[in-house]
Formats: structure tokens, sequence, C-alpha cells
């Protein structure tokens, strides 16, 4: 049984090996997550040079060497080479980073679950290698459950968020609040676009909240 957790990557080195769709995959994701990327491989795929040239990540143009890695945070191995992946693998390890190694589970401290981005929220499924099919088709369900309108949707809790604080500033009296006025009705208005209706249902049960305390 796998630990889920969220890592914050943001300013911290995350290395790559290999130069293909797979490498590219994967720094998609860390640079997405504000992580700092350098590339290790001789060659790459055509988009994984455009991102160098535009300086979002830094490429190291060589094969993997024993001792050529250098201390990072996080480490992805993505070579088509087993043998490979198996020594820096151990390399990664002995320096203390944290590896993914996405074609050779068993040699992973972690797995990366299909996920699904909604502005902050983020979504994500894993069947722990059992059925990467399975955690596809269920992403793409909930990609019809919750559409875009839940980013903005976030946004405006915030600043909701912000209000309640003031109008309640006991902790314990918001908690109460939030767990009332959230419902699958409050769901229902944002699953349908109808953000300013969902907003004006939060405002008017904080006024009752306030009343019946």
């Amino acid at each position: 049984m796998q630990y889920p957790m969220n890592l914050n990557l943001a300013g911290r080195q995350c290395i790559v090996l290999g130069g293909g769709p797979v490498a590219l995959r994967k720094i998609r994701s860390i640079l997405e997550a504000k992580g700092d990327v350098l590339l290790i491989a001789p060659k790459a795929v055509s988009a994984l040079e455009q991102l160098a040239q535009e300086g979002r990540i830094v490429w190291r143009k060589e094969a993997f060497t024993e001792g050529c890695l250098p201390k990072g945070f996080l480490f992805i191995c993505a070579t088509d080479d087993e043998q490979v992946n198996r020594e820096a693998v151990r390399e990664a390890k002995g320096l203390g980073m944290l590896v993914n190694a996405p074609a050779q589970p068993e040699l992973s401290d972690f797995t990366v679950p299909s996920s699904l981005r909604r502005g902050k929220l983020l979504l994500t499924v894993s069947t722990e290698q059992l059925s990467p099919a399975c955690s596809k088709l269920i992403r793409e369900t909930l990609e019809r459950e919750f559409p875009e309108t839940f980013a903005a949707w976030l946004e405006i809790l915030s600043e909701l968020r912000e209000e309640v604080r003031h109008k309640l500033p006991d902790s314990r009296s918001r908690e109460r609040f939030w767990r009332s006025a959230m419902d699958q009705e409050i769901i229902e208005l944002v699953r349908m676009g109808e953000l300013k209706q969902a907003e004006v249902r939060i405002r008017n049960a904080v006024d009752r909240y306030r009343i019946e305390s």
C-alpha cells in the first residue's frame, strides 16, 4: 500500500535522465510545479530541445556514466536501457534523491498517479500500477464531473474565506459553517457554470449562520 502525498518542487533541483517522450512528459509536469530541471541525455526530442533553447531547462548533452549525477531533490530515470536505469537509480539513491523510474516501478521510491488539474484543484487516481488503463478511464470520468469552472470557483472561494474569517472570527464556528454551507447543491451549481449563484448562496448562508448562532 502506497502513501499518498503532494510534493512541493518549487525551486528544487529535479534531474531527468533520458531525452524521449516519457522524459518530456515528466519534465512538463515538473515545470508546471515550478521545479528546476536538469536534463541529462546525449540527444532529445525536439520539444525538449526547444525548452533548453528557451532557457526553461538545463541540458547536459551526455549519456549516463558512473559519478555523473549531481545531488538533487528528485530523480526521474527515463531511458530505454534497463541496465543503465538500474545503475543510475542506485547512484541517485546513494545521493539521497527521491527516485522514479516509470518503466521499472520496482526501482522507484514513488509512482506518479494519473491526474486532472483545474486551477488549484488537483485530482489524482492511482491503482498502484495494477491497471493504468483503469486509472485513465477514471480520470476521464473526473474530467466530465469536474469541468474548468472549478478553477474559477476556487478563486472565488479564496475570497469568500477571507470574508468569512472576518465575519466569524472563531475557528470552530468557521469549520461548522463551511461543513454546512458546502453541499452537493453548491457543487452542482459550479458544475453547471452558475458561479455567481453559488457565490450568493455562500454569502446568504454566512449571514443566516451569524443570526442563528
